[in-house]
């Protein structure tokens, strides 16, 4: 392992843990949602909540003295006692049913509520400022697919099931004390010494281990569902490069790690099992123990021993909360730390970003211009181009080319936005004026229809409209094809990548921007279509920004700007410039 990754995983295993620095970042993730627009729904809930609980723990000391009583009846015979305790244990059960049903109901309602909020707002930041786009370009956080369906959902829902196992434990702690203290105040003091003792030992012996396993395991889980998701989407690829066995034994990797690491939690389960059933075990037998003289000497009735044994049991796990449930709490630590990280890392660009990186300003204008543009790589260790000073008015095509590897697609990614590690200033259209194209066009999953919008969607076009533009870049059949504009089908099984790059050029024609980014985005297509395509750019409003090695799109153009490497550039007139074999991409 690396110097760097070993030292991440003692730094993430010293977070793993249970301590102060844990609740404090539940509590900054928790929060929000309780002051937010739906508070006093939430709020309410929880006041509801509370109040069935208390009903459901004097139902249950009812309970637990009503079964005390008829035993009594039973060792005495006596008949008519009997059937009396029977009669009111079955009365209050019509209302203790309904009341337990409901408690659930609220809980899980108030649960998916807050889930969906909360989902909102992860959402929200992730998508904000391109943050999605920072973190995939980065290594900062694993898979944020699964933090945003997974992790939350499970941090709703086991928040809510401990903060109600917590309340309802102090609820029987306190009610179910006086039942106990009325009959024997020994049991008492040795039961609040002897949960003490098993709450150290648990979070003392396995507390640090077992939530630094379980946060492991949500990574590693995490990184193999991962790895089954890219077979799953480059099947194509894999299988023109018959990739199968090095995919194969790459998978296999990630899954012995999942199963190291589960062997290794289930090892320390074991342990924890034994320490936790020998341990509950032994208070079956102690209420007996500690009372039964009193009532061999006939100064307590037999009933008595069932309801201290009734009251006990509901004392011990109120005292033994964290005993009980440590497994699931770790797994729940786990996944606070996991959320924590990513809201941590879904803060906007400019916090993240140093004070001491330079960055490339902005402005809006309706040319595109580059005033002494240094663009460097998003790390700042190679410089792409160097002062770079050029300007264009809209009609005014710039065609770039250069070497592999020189920058062109970065450029287009600072026009974008995308990038902006360097100096000086860039001049562009407002972002609804533009419109960029990759080399690999991107299918949406929606219908045609939204395909052809993308990423507009409320615009009303005509069907007419739409069939034009699939005619003028020769998919006339792709209506018919697909069973309608507005039937959901996946395109990019459908179409080969040619056919995508025609339908991405189909959305410039329906927007009509006033600028077209166009990285590579004809490289699929023989030269009669992407003529065609050209040809239909320059009768219209669009000017044409280009990354391309292609001489045949000279022509369409005005300008060509020609990067040469370490920072060098230099500009030409389309009509004066010749193609350098050695700078042409692939």
């Amino acid at each position: 392992m690396k110097h760097g990754e070993a030292r991440e995983l003692r730094e993430q295993k010293r977070r793993s843990r249970f301590d102060r620095r844990l609740w404090r970042r539940f509590a900054k993730t928790a929060l929000p949602y309780w002051f937010s627009n739906e508070k006093w729904f939430a709020r309410g809930l929880i006041a509801l909540l509370v109040l069935l609980l208390i009903g459901d723990t004097e139902f249950n000391v009812f309970f637990n003295k009503q079964s005390g009583e008829f035993t009594s009846a039973l060792a005495a015979q006596d008949h008519d006692r009997f059937w009396h305790s029977i009669r009111m244990f079955v009365a209050y059960l019509l209302f203790a049913v309904p009341i337990y049903a409901f408690y659930y109901f609220v809980r899980d309602t108030l649960g998916i509520h807050w889930r969906r909020w909360l989902t909102h707002d992860f959402l929200g930041k992730y998508f904000e400022n391109r943050t999605f786009y920072d973190l995939a370009s980065s290594d900062t956080i694993d898979n944020p697919d699964q933090r945003i369906s997974e992790d939350i959902n499970a941090f709703t829902q086991k928040s809510l099931s401990f903060l109600m196992v917590l309340t309802s434990a102090i609820f029987q702690l306190f009610a179910f004390s006086r039942v106990l203290w009325s009959i024997s105040r020994p049991l008492v003091a040795f039961l609040v010494g002897y949960a003490a003792l098993g709450t150290f030992v648990t979070l003392g012996v396995f507390g640090k281990r077992m939530v630094w396993l379980n946060f492991l395991q949500l990574k590693r889980e995490a990184d193999f569902r991962f790895g089954l998701v890219r077979i799953r989407e480059h099947a194509e690829s894999i299988a023109f490069y018959r990739g199968e066995p090095q995919e194969s034994q790459q998978v296999k990797h990630r899954f012995s790690a999942v199963f190291e690491n589960f062997t290794a939690i289930i090892r320390w389960t074991l342990k924890l099992n034994f320490f936790q059933y020998g341990y509950s075990l032994t208070t079956l037998i102690l209420p007996s123990v500690i009372i039964g003289p009193r009532v061999l000497s006939g100064e307590l009735e037999v009933g008595r021993v069932v309801q201290a044994a009734g009251a006990f049991s509901a004392i011990f796990t109120a005292l033994t909360l964290v005993v009980d449930n440590f497994e699931s709490l770790s797994r729940f630590a786990a996944g606070i730390n996991r959320l924590h990280d990513f809201d941590k890392a879904l803060g906007s660009r400019a916090q993240r970003r140093t004070h001491r990186d330079p960055v490339i300003e902005v402005m809006e204008d309706s040319r595109l211009a580059f005033e002494d543009v240094t663009l460097l790589t998003p790390n700042h260790e190679r410089t792409l181009v160097k002062d770079l000073t050029l300007s264009l008015a809209p009609g005014e095509g710039l065609l770039i080319v250069g070497a592999s590897g020189g920058g062109k697609s970065s450029l287009l990614r600072a026009v974008a936005g995308l990038w902006d590690a360097g100096t000086g200033t860039i001049v562009r259209p407002p972002a609804e004026d533009m419109l960029f194209l990759p080399q690999h066009a991107y299918m949406i999953l929606g219908t045609l229809r939204a395909q052809l919008l993308y990423p507009g969607h409320a615009r009303a076009i005509a069907d007419e409209e739409l069939r034009d533009v699939l005619e003028r870049v020769n998919l006339p059949n792709l209506e018919q094809q697909c069973g309608g504009f507005d039937q959901e089908i996946q395109l990019d099984k459908v179409l080969s990548i040619g056919e995508q790059q025609r339908l991405a050029f189909a959305r410039v024609l329906l927007h009509k921007p006033k600028f077209a980014m166009l990285d590579e985005a004809t490289s699929a297509l023989d030269a009669e279509n992407e003529a065609t395509l050209y040809r239909q750019l320059k009768d219209s409003a669009t000017t044409p920004i280009s990354v391309s090695h292609r001489p045949a799109i000279l022509e369409y153009h005005q300008q060509v700007l020609e990067l040469g490497g370490q920072g060098k550039w230099r500009v030409q007139p389309a009509t004066e410039y010749e193609f350098n074999p050695d700078l042409l991409g692939d």
